[in-house]
């Protein structure tokens, strides 16, 4: 089962149309289609370990006594590849469900042809808050986080803390735009001001000076990064370097995951305040889950995207027990309205539900990157400041704007 990352590089060309004998096999078989960045900004917190984490849930799934096959490409974060691999697996290649899908302009795209062809959408990657809010779809399930969500956690506590001046360096595309949109709002809510806003191109930025140097005419108190991957990690060193710290300037990472604390170092990127709705060292389930990867594929601790495709994945596959095979295949939508019925549970996020707009609730965390001296050994990054319960997490359902509610 561990994966071939050559054959994963090789995009949506490496899975052509399945031959007859597999065709034929594949009306008993559930067929996951886990599309992702495999070699870009976003390979880290996603990508291959992604699908280990799907493979991780097949196998956890055992006991319901499904068929599964779990196939992979590499979108590029392009929306015209997206979409053109999700319409080859599910016209030609059986496929059921499209699984993660990184970059929340290809997340959007695939979310209208997977709601076209009525199969199921189980999105962990994308952040964008309009898959539950204007583009809602009954075939869509958001799982693991969204913009509404990063910012009400991190920008919320920080302007609370004074942090009531606030400067947005921003990636230039869907996710960066609604990330920039829903902490403004919260900022402005809470008594503070937004001063102004640096956006650069995605994908393809590497230098982030003359962003970073407007932010610090700006003389903000916060420096609110609205962005993710390795372009944070690359951000936050050129930061550092130009001394944004030592200024009085804090740096707020709208968007921030474990790999990129792990890319940085301690050294870089202790003090920074982020929120996840996944870490590893959090309680017993968590860390029993981080070993199972790690023992069945040598794979590191999770990000919350990787736990969110076992999380999803998981529970879609327990609604498709309960349902049958056959029913689910035929109708993606009846699928996803199954998982809202069942409760949710499993060892990455434990109890919760999902709502009708397709938002998945459950606990966020306001977490603090440790300083090298308060660390305890390999991964042990941060630190719980608070945790938010699912329903106060996330944006309130009637404010969505979604229209199947």
């Amino acid at each position: 089962m561990m994966l071939d990352r050559r054959a994963l590089l090789l995009g949506g060309a490496a899975f052509g149309a399945l031959p007859r004998a597999t065709r034929a096999q594949a009306r008993d078989t559930i067929r996951l289609g886990v599309l992702s960045d495999m070699s870009g900004a976003f390979a880290d917190l996603s990508g291959p370990n992604s699908v280990l984490a799907v493979r991780q849930a097949v196998q956890d799934a055992a006991p319901l006594g499904l068929k599964v096959e779990v196939i992979a490409a590499d979108h590029q974060n392009k929306p015209d590849i997206a979409t053109n691999i999700t319409r080859q697996w599910l016209d030609r290649d059986g496929v059921d469900a499209v699984v993660d899908v990184p970059a929340s302009s290809a997340a959007l795209a695939v979310n209208k042809v997977v709601r076209e062809k009525n199969k199921a959408f189980l999105a962990s990657a994308p952040g964008t808050s309009e898959l539950t809010g204007a583009q809602c779809s009954p075939n869509t399930v958001q799982w693991t986080y969204d913009t509404w969500m990063l910012a009400n956690s991190t920008a919320r506590a920080m302007v609370r803390e004074g942090g009531d001046s606030w400067f947005f360096v921003t990636a230039d595309y869907a996710f960066g735009h609604s990330m920039e949109v829903e902490g403004g709002k919260i900022i402005a809510a809470e008594g503070g001001r937004v001063l102004g806003n640096a956006r650069f191109p995605f994908p393809g930025t590497t230098d982030f000076s003359a962003f970073l140097l407007r932010a610090q005419a700006s003389r903000a108190k916060i420096v609110g990064l609205a962005f993710g991957g390795t372009d944070m990690a690359n951000a936050v060193k050129q930061a550092t370097e130009f001394g944004l710290q030592k200024r009085g300037q804090r740096l707020a990472a709208l968007i921030l995951f474990i790999s990129e604390v792990h890319s940085m170092g301690l050294e870089t990127a202790k003090g920074l305040v982020c929120s996840e709705s996944f870490y590893w060292d959090v309680n017993d389930r968590t860390r029993a889950l981080t070993r199972r990867l790690r023992q069945n594929f040598n794979a590191p601790p999770p990000t919350m995207v990787q736990a969110g495709c076992y999380g999803v994945v998981l529970h879609y596959l327990k609604a498709v027990a309960d349902m049958g095979v056959a029913a689910a295949k035929a109708d993606g939508a009846a699928a996803v309205t199954r998982m809202k019925a069942m409760p949710c549970d499993d060892d990455a996020f434990g109890p919760g539900t999902i709502r009708a707009d397709g938002r998945k609730l459950h606990p966020a965390y306001l977490l603090e990157v440790k300083t090298p001296a308060e660390s305890r050994g390999p991964w042990d990054y941060y630190k719980v400041l608070q945790t938010v319960p699912g329903d106060q997490a996330f944006r309130p359902m009637a404010e969505g704007g979604c229209p199947l509610v």
